[in-house]
């Protein structure tokens, strides 16, 4: 499937949460921030379709803003203008589940990401992952495409972080520009990208 194929995109129902964060385990499975976080396969699974990944990119479901394709092949959690992740819930998430060492690491994380976050509104990609199985299809850049076009009616810019080098190809193709890079001790760096508002 190419980019320029047309593919079904719907809204995530809330009935649908366990699932859609059953094909993001598959989709971040080799990722290399969410490895560094939770290395033993065990760990990284309950956070993966629990309350870790639930806290970061969840909330997109209840806001109507999360979207996947037909047959959950892949997801999108977009977050709107004022409307973000459950922080207080996420920093009690990687309390629990991520490895006492690396947590002061964790916190140096989300300090810096916070400083790339547009000042004005804009939307936020908090998750894109498509199911390991499905890989190298198109998904992924259709449901880009899907949101993006939403977007640019509103004249809004978008933005993200990209925890893994592998998708910068398709993030760039779609207009996003790199903003710098963010790194804490052991970590693996993360990519903050903003795409700028256009009508």
């Amino acid at each position: 499937m190419s980019d320029s194929m047309p593919l079904s995109v719907v809204n995530v129902a809330e009935s649908e949460r366990s699932r859609i964060f059953a094909s993001l385990a598959s989709a971040f499975c080799a990722d290399p921030l969410m490895r560094w976080l939770f290395p033993d396969a065990e760990n990284f699974l309950s956070a993966a379709t629990g309350d870790f990944y639930d806290a970061f990119g969840g909330g997109a479901i209840g806001e109507g803003s999360a979207f996947r394709t037909e047959k959950f092949e892949a997801a999108a959690l977009w977050y709107p203008p004022g409307t973000g992740p459950d922080e207080d819930r996420l920093v009690i998430a990687m309390a629990t589940s991520v490895r006492p060492e690396i947590h002061e690491e964790c916190m140096g994380l989300m300090e810096q990401m916070s400083h790339y976050h547009p000042d004005d509104a804009y939307w936020y990609l908090a998750v894109l992952g498509t199911d390991q199985a499905y890989q190298g299809r198109g998904h992924g850049a259709q449901l880009m495409k899907h949101v993006l076009a939403k977007i640019d009616t509103f004249g809004l810019p978008a933005y993200l972080e990209s925890s893994n080098p592998l998708n910068m190809s398709l993030y760039k193709r779609h207009g996003f520009e790199e903003m710098g890079s963010i790194q804490s001790g052991s970590s693996p760096a993360i990519v903050p990208m903003l795409r700028e508002a256009r009508q």
